[in-house]
């Protein structure tokens, strides 16, 4: 009879690290056994779609064509002047905005009707795209405000735009123009109220989370701070003031003065970036002068002097952290600079994708416009759900969902799907979704552009009923 030796403690851990190292190789080979069948799947569907692609076809290439005239003119015409300033906004508030002061005013501890009061009505102050909303929308969820809150800014912002619904009102008619104004509100409101409350257990963690913070120490007095953001929102919205179809009113004379009232809140941040924020004279003198000099080789293209001014901004705040205000333009820089490759590279997949499929305004993608002028007509809950939906997921730019209600509604186009389609269009896109889906997450994205289409749906119907 062989004799059993007694395993000493230290073979013993041996052979339990040999065993745990076998499993984990097992373990790591069938998922890597997965990861093969899977990218086996990926290269065979990509190469069947490839291999299948209706290259001849007229309205294949069109919608090719379609996606990138969408994404260069979207690259002229609102990148520049839209999003540049919105990421320099977005990181001001990263920067310089206390957290306690947005939890204060927007956080989930704040009072219900003073957030959403401070939401909806500072979304509204703005009336930009659903695409430039979104930096400033980041910048303040990251900063702790409350789901809701953010939300309801998140809608506001394009959905309220007075110029938008004075023109629609003009145009289309006052009764759609108060009825866009009324729901446009009332969505905002709403919206972020039911996404509170459908997530409200993580908003109660949030909320406790906020209470056992401490209070954050202020570099800066808030009159500063408001007077800041002040020129930087003046900049924003005057520079990207829509032009009214009537030239004796307000609003044409504050067009046609626009550029020279952003160079007015050009010259009050400059100011602020020298006394406040430690900018020497000299670099900002530079600045002026290269700003100065484009305006007036480059008289006709205002746009150039202003790339100009932003550019110098971006040269002047990137620079090494040595001091407190170097270290808080520095800060502002990264912050903005974040914001950009977060947001820019879903945006201009999402205009591609949108381009190709819907095409732009007035012109046709891969789905005939026939067809979607034909499935909205009359009042039923369906015509209403595709106004939605399609105007959740194609992009509109501002002021241009007017015309392009008319052209729909001249083909037969009921009122209630006008409506739909205007409470929806103007606050969402596939771009917009895209980036929306980057901050909050799938869960939170789909709950959102659900309760979005399914409350214009809501509206057309019961809207097309009152009119009808």
């Amino acid at each position: 009879m062989k004799a059993v030796h007694p395993t000493t403690p230290k073979q013993a851990a041996g052979a339990n690290l040999s065993a745990g190292l076998h499993a984990l190789a097992e373990r790591w080979q069938k998922s890597l056994s997965r990861w093969e069948w899977k990218w086996l799947a990926i290269l065979i569907g990509g190469f069947a779609v490839i291999y299948y692609l209706p290259v001849d076809s007229a309205r294949f290439q069109g919608a090719v064509m379609e996606s990138l005239q969408l994404a260069t003119w979207y690259a002229q015409e609102h990148v520049i002047l839209c999003l540049v300033p919105a990421f320099f906004i977005a990181g001001g508030i990263a920067s310089f905005v206390s957290q306690a002061s947005v939890m204060k005013y927007l956080g989930a501890n704040a009072p219900r009707v003073l957030a959403y009061g401070v939401a909806s009505v500072s979304g509204s102050i703005l009336a930009v795209c659903s695409c430039t909303i979104l930096p400033l929308f980041a910048g303040i969820y990251r900063m702790g405000a409350g789901l809701g809150p953010a939300i309801a800014f998140l809608y506001s912002g394009p959905a309220i735009n007075v110029l938008a619904i004075i023109l629609t009102a003009s145009v289309l008619g006052p009764q759609l123009g108060v009825a866009r104004a009324v729901g446009a509100v009332g969505f905002s409101i709403v919206i972020g109220v039911l996404m509170h409350l459908i997530f409200r257990r993580e908003e109660q963690e949030k909320s406790k989370a906020q209470m056992a913070l401490p209070e954050p120490q202020v570099r800066r007095p808030l009159w500063q701070v408001a007077v800041y953001f002040g020129a930087m929102v003046g900049i924003l919205v005057f520079v990207n003031w829509g032009k009214p179809q009537q030239s004796d009113t307000l609003w044409a004379a504050i067009y046609n003065a626009r550029w020279v009232i952003t160079a007015g809140f050009g010259l009050v941040l400059a100011l602020i970036l020298v006394r406040w924020f430690g900018i020497h004279w000299s670099s900002m003198l530079v600045a002026g002068a290269a700003v100065g000099i484009a305006a007036l080789v480059f008289a006709g293209q205002p746009t150039v002097p202003f790339v100009v001014g932003v550019v110098a901004l971006a040269l002047l705040i990137n620079r090494p952290a040595t001091d407190e205000n170097s270290e808080e333009l520095s800060e502002w820089w990264q912050q903005s600079w974040g914001f950009a490759k977060q947001i820019m590279p879903l945006l201009f997949w999402g205009v591609l994708v949108s381009g190709f499929l819907l095409g732009r305004p007035g012109h046709e993608g891969l789905i005939p416009s026939e067809w979607v002028a034909w499935s909205v007509g009359g009042n039923s809950l369906l015509s209403n759900f595709v106004a939605s939906f399609v105007g959740a997921f194609m992009y509109f730019a501002t002021l241009t969902e007017v015309p392009i209600l008319q052209g729909l509604m001249g083909n037969g186009m009921g009122q209630g799907p006008a409506l739909a389609l205007l409470l929806a269009g103007p606050a969402l896109s596939l771009p917009n979704m895209l980036v929306i889906r980057s901050v909050l997450g799938n869960q939170k994205t789909v709950v959102f552009v659900s309760l979005v289409i399914v409350m214009a749906t809501i509206s057309g119907v019961a809207y097309g009923n009152f009119v009808g």
